[in-house]
Order: structure tokens, then C-alpha cells, then sequence
């Protein structure tokens, strides 16, 4: 079933997660681990994020650097079969820009579509750590709005090789936005710009990223309907676990916590009250988010679901 149609067809706020491929040498039981816990509270959709190719560089006997590429994760498109096949729920893998050609990119949808999988959430991705800025696969798209436009024009019944004559895909497509703008936008008014142009291409609901004050998801949402965009809008949420994430999740996803938050963290001495405080903080969010009639709330557990399953008791 598409995410659309869940969303659509629903009177009440959906609960939905997100999780991370394991790490080459793990087993598919390490996901259904993470998943297991979440599964009384419904989830309608679960979503496997997409890991692009990493590099690293290998020093040879002549003194040259020979650079290697290697893939940490296992692939999203197993990953999502067998969560569909274990679980009945519908599952919706990441595709992101980097790192792929267009004809890789329709490959994976026509895999994805043999499977039986109609969702997919299009993302340009980040760029790799080798690179300080996003860097496209040659034959690749550069922006999520483009990887749009070809999922939609596949739906459409346009393949890459036109001489061939192949079924139409029917995929959902969902895309990101930015409650804090994207980072790399020049102001919030141009990354809405941008949003809408994912949105008429093809986008039928938005996830947002990661946001810790309510307020500046409402203030989202008010913005996007002001300017035309009528889908649906997801908000996400993140349940803050340890002392690290205090400061790298502000750095890497450029996003500000609360003043009651931020004093609320500046008490912790250790991981354990760090993730108290997450759990205390994610249920207010989330409560308030659904009292006002979100459709669907969307955890990012990273694959560890204790603490939104400690939400997820108190909301759901």
C-alpha cells in the first residue's frame, strides 16, 4: 500500500520509524531487533535509509596512494523485502542522487518494482566524507527534484532506453524538507522554492528533518501551505540518546535546540540522563504534534528503538 494512501485514509496520527542498514558482518536478525519492539504501536510504514559508496586510500609498495571504494552497509532493497515479508508492513527505501547513474538509479526502481515495493523517499544525500561539498555521479542527478522527475517520468511509462517498450512503474514518492531550511539554501523563502518545485514534480509527501522546537514545524507547514504546497507534511523526530549528540546533531544537521532543552542537557553528567531527558523531551513533542492533528509522526531511531519505544508508550 502507498504511503499516500495510509496517510489519506487514516483519522488518527500514524506512528512510523526510520532505520539504518547493519554494518557489513551483521545479520538481517541485528534489524529485527530494532524493529520488534515498535511493532504494537502499528507502524503503517518503516523507511531504510541508503548508504552511498565511501572511499579510502591505500598506500602501495611504490609509494602511491591507490584509492579503494567501499560500501559499509549492506543494500536497502533486500533490506526492505525481507521487512515486508516478515512483518506485512509496507516499507520505504531512501534513493539518493550521489554516487549513481540515472541508468543505476532506474535499475533499482525496476527491482524495487518486481518486489512488490511502491514506495520510495527521493533525496539528493550527503556528500562523502573524502568531499567538502555535495559532488554528482557524472552520469547522475544533482538535485533531489531531478531523481524525482525521473521516478515520475518511469511512472509515466518513460524508461531511459525508449526503444524498449516496459509497464509503467507506480511508485509513491515522498521527499525531504526543512523546518530550519536547508543548509546550504540562502534563506528559508528560496529552499521553499525548492520544495515546491520537488512537490509539483511528482513529490505526494514531505518527511521533515529532525526538529526539536514545535513551533518552528507549525511555522513550516504554515509557510508550505502559504505558497501552494498541499501534501502532506510528516514531521520527524529524533530522540536525543548521549552526550555526543548534544553537540553533533546541532553541527551536522544544522538545527538549534530549545532554550528548555538546551538547559535540560547542560545538567547531564552522563548518557544515561542525556537519554532521560530525550524520552521526557520526545514525548512532549510528540503529544503536542498529535493533539494538533499531524498525520504521522516519524521517528528516526537509528536502529536503536528503546527510547521511541518509551515514547511511542506514552503517545500511542
Amino acid at each position: 500500500m502507498k504511503v499516500i494512501d495510509h496517510l489519506t485514509n487514516s483519522k488518527d496520527t500514524l506512528f512510523s520509524f526510520e532505520i539504518l542498514p547493519p554494518l557489513k558482518g551483521k545479520s538481517i536478525q541485528s534489524i529485527f531487533d530494532g524493529i520488534d519492539p515498535l511493532m504494537e504501536f502499528n507502524p503503517k510504514f518503516i523507511n531504510v535509509t541508503y548508504h552511498r559508496e565511501e572511499y579510502i586510500y591505500i598506500e602501495r609498495e611504490n609509494g602511491l596512494l591507490e584509492k579503494i571504494a567501499i560500501r559499509k552497509r549492506p543494500g536497502t532493497v533486500g533490506i526492505c523485502a525481507a521487512i515486508m515479508n516478515k512483518y506485512n508492513v509496507d516499507a520505504v527505501p531512501h534513493l539518493i542522487c550521489g554516487g549513481f547513474s540515472k541508468e543505476e538509479t532506474e535499475n533499482a526502481l525496476i527491482d524495487l518494482q518486481f518486489l512488490g515495493i511502491d514506495n520510495v523517499l527521493a533525496l539528493r544525500g550527503d556528500s562523502i566524507k573524502t568531499e567538502s561539498t555535495f559532488r554528482p555521479h557524472k552520469d547522475g542527478h544533482a538535485y533531489a527534484v531531478d531523481l524525482i522527475n525521473q521516478i515520475s517520468e518511469m511512472n509515466s511509462g518513460n524508461y531511459i532506453v525508449d526503444d524498449v517498450q516496459l509497464e509503467q512503474t507506480d511508485f509513491c514518492i515522498g521527499t525531504a524538507g526543512y523546518p530550519e531550511k536547508h543548509f546550504e539554501s540562502m534563506n528559508m523563502t528560496t529552499d521553499l522554492h525548492y520544495l515546491k518545485g520537488k512537490v509539483d514534480a511528482g513529490a505526494e509527501y514531505i518527511v521533515t528533518q529532525m526538529f526539536f522546537d514545535n513551533q518552528k514545524y507549525f511555522e513550516f507547514v504554515k509557510a508550505c501551505r502559504e505558497i501552494g504546497i498541499t501534501v502532506p507534511i510528516i514531521p520527524g523526530i529524533k530522540p536525543i540518546k548521549n552526550l555526543n549528540h548534544i553537540t553533533f546533531l546541532p553541527k551536522f544537521f544544522k538545527i538549534d535546540f530549545p532554550d528548555d532543552l538546551s538547559r535540560a542537557l547542560l545538567k547531564c553528567k552522563d548518557n544515561k540522563a542525556v537519554e532521560q531527558v530525550g524520552i521526557e523531551w520526545g514525548i512532549k513533542q510528540s503529544q503536542e504534534l498529535k493533539a494538533a492533528g499531524v498525520p504521522c509522526i516519524h521517528y528516526y531511531t537509528m536502529s536503536n528503538s528503546t527510547s521511541v519505544k518509551s515514547i511511542a508508550n506514552e503517545v500511542f
